[in-house]
């Protein structure tokens, strides 16, 4: 049973560092797994995702300023967030879904966050100016 839990977030000025962590108790390492964050009065948006070969896609408001990363020996997946700007407050949420295709040609394709089947619980990040 997939079961991610996320920790990490809090408050802190403009400009400074947060690391947020998902560990997925279920030990699924074969999911794809993401973060998705979501503003007060705005829709959710996809921040970054890891494929399988490793390879990161992120949205562009944070590109060049957050890492998105996975230790599989630890089921855990991590968000380094630098740089952090007022309009990065929101909810982060570390989602996962099943990945396409067959052992070593499966992928993760890019989905829309209402795409995702799995959630964590969600951990605020809020940076003031």
């Amino acid at each position: 049973q997939v079961q991610l839990v996320e920790s990490g977030g809090g408050s802190v000025q403009a400009g400074e560092s947060l690391r947020l962590s998902c560990v997925d108790s279920g030990a699924s390492s074969s999911l794809c797994m993401a973060w998705v964050r979501q503003a007060p009065g705005k829709e959710r948006e996809r921040v970054a995702y890891i494929d399988k070969d490793g390879s990161t896609t992120y949205g562009d408001s944070v590109k060049g300023r957050f890492t998105i990363s996975e230790d599989n020996r630890k089921n855990t997946l991590y968000l380094q967030m630098d740089s952090l700007k007022p309009e990065d407050t929101a909810v982060y949420y570390c989602v996962a879904d099943h990945p396409l295709g067959w052992g070593g040609g499966a992928y993760c394709p890019s989905r829309q966050p209402h795409e995702y089947t799995y959630w964590g619980q969600g951990t605020q990040v809020t940076v003031s100016s």
